[in-house]
């Protein structure tokens, strides 16, 4: 009688078959809590309890515990959900290849606030989340800005001659951008709470767009790229010769 093969992982070492499926279970009901938070926040508002989303998701809050470590680490995994369905939408609605710098930009700013007005309580509550009391805890989302930054920096440096731009020059241009617009969702979420909109969607687009242009332009000439937004990402950075 031959005896059943254990199954192996990407590197050939052995798998529990029941650890896996344990995982796979724990990752399935976290990812249906934090389905229920976005539904809670949604309906709720930004200052939402643990208890509110244990009783979204039909769960005891003891069960809730089991799966995220503290309020902390429930509102890590709501940051890296925004991040992962921002990156998914504002990439989904390009042509990186064919559009301009600048359609790029507008076109992944309207995506940006359709998010927003999408489950605007959930901008609020990563801004301003009663979750985050301690200082190490409220870094997360700064965190989350500063390695998207990198990322966006190192692609933008693998598109021009090795060791030609500082990556972490670039970094500051992003990360600068990051928050210039995240002061500017804050204002405008802000301003939107029980009034009439102080700047429509379209407007608030534009200004986003036109913001982030400038700051691309202005910060990316001191670190000695000019960009021309007329152009495909390709073809838009040109090095130039600092002083």
């Amino acid at each position: 009688m031959t005896r059943a093969t254990r199954p192996t992982d990407q590197q050939g070492r052995r798998v529990d078959a029941r650890s896996e499926r344990w995982r796979e279970h724990r990752v399935q009901v976290r990812t249906e809590f934090i389905d229920a938070a976005f539904r809670a926040l949604d309906a709720l508002g930004p200052d939402v309890s643990m208890g509110d989303i244990a009783k979204e998701a039909g769960a005891a809050k003891p069960k809730l515990y089991r799966h995220f470590a503290d309020k902390a680490d429930l509102y890590n995994a709501i940051v890296d959900r925004v991040r992962e369905v921002l990156w998914e939408r504002m990439l989904g609605g390009v042509d990186l290849t064919n559009d301009t710098l600048s359609e790029l930009i507008h076109r992944g700013v309207a995506e940006y606030v359709a998010e927003i007005t999408s489950h605007p309580n959930v901008f609020r509550f990563i801004l301003h989340s009663h979750f985050s009391q301690q200082a190490r805890e409220s870094e997360r989302a700064l965190e989350t800005a500063r390695q998207t930054a990198r990322t966006a920096a190192e692609l933008l440096s693998a598109m021009l001659s090795p060791g030609s731009v500082d990556v972490m020059g670039i970094e500051l241009v992003n990360y600068s951008i990051f928050g210039a617009v995240a002061s500017a969702t804050d204002w405008w979420l802000g301003a939107n709470v029980g009034a009439s909109s102080p700047m429509e969607l379209d407007r608030f687009v534009d200004y986003l767009t036109e913001s982030i242009s400038a700051l691309a332009v202005a910060h990316s000439r001191f670190n000695g790229i000019a960009i021309d937004l007329t152009q495909p990402l390709s073809a838009a950075f040109t090095e130039t010769a600092q002083d």
